[in-house]
């Protein structure tokens, strides 16, 4: 009787002791549940940023603008032709790398060969379309014979190539001669593999108005 007088006095003075261990007991693992909710919603947000971090780095238009644009600041303006490189047909360059600026000439000979002469129409053709360029044409021999000798033989050779341009077209202004002879020859060996490239004549190309 007493004990459960007890009991009873107790339950009224603590009301709230059983029942709020209950629920405190129900509030942690809720709070545990909230927690792995939270954490799983961050890992997903995680991966999904990283996906999208991957693909912008695969993807050739993250930075946006004009492909065409993007290569032809890499590769010069109109289709990657670089003004005044080999690549530009108006350039002394490209007239030297793929027209041909020299040809080349028989032993005591001033007389163009049709090689020689196919060279030349080209020279003739870039001069008649791009008139700001004037033309040198320096005439060479070989080691061989006097240097008076090779300085008339250059002369002949410079001349020939002078007067073969002009037939096609190029005013006789615009070209100048001149002869160096064995002065000035680009391979030194007394061998006619030697011989035979430094008996030659160039055209060397200079900026200024021709008439």
């Amino acid at each position: 009787m007493t004990a459960a007088i007890a009991a009873n006095l107790a339950a009224a003075r603590f009301p709230c002791r059983a029942r709020c261990g209950k629920q405190g007991a129900e509030q942690n693992t809720n709070g545990v549940t909230d927690m792995n909710i939270l954490a799983k919603g961050l890992i997903k947000g995680l991966i999904l940023t990283a996906a999208l971090a991957i693909a912008g780095c695969t993807n050739p238009d993250r930075f946006g603008g004009d492909k065409s644009a993007l290569g032809a600041g890499a590769n010069g303006l109109n289709g990657g032709i670089v003004p005044g490189s080999a690549s530009d047909p108006t350039s002394p360059a490209y007239f030297q790398a793929t027209v041909g600026d020299r040809v080349l000439f028989a032993v005591d000979q001033s007389t163009l060969t049709p090689e020689g002469r196919a060279v030349l129409d080209g020279q003739a053709g870039w001069l008649m379309s791009n008139t700001a360029y004037t033309a040198i044409i320096e005439g060479h021999a070989d080691e061989q014979g006097t240097r008076e000798y090779n300085i008339a033989l250059g002369a002949r050779r410079a001349t020939a190539v002078q007067d073969y341009i002009i037939s096609r077209g190029v005013s006789g202004g615009r070209l100048k001669t001149i002869s160096y002879g064995k002065e000035r020859p680009i391979e030194v060996c007394s061998e006619e593999s030697c011989y035979s490239r430094n008996r030659r004549a160039v055209t060397v190309l200079a900026a200024g108005l021709g008439s």
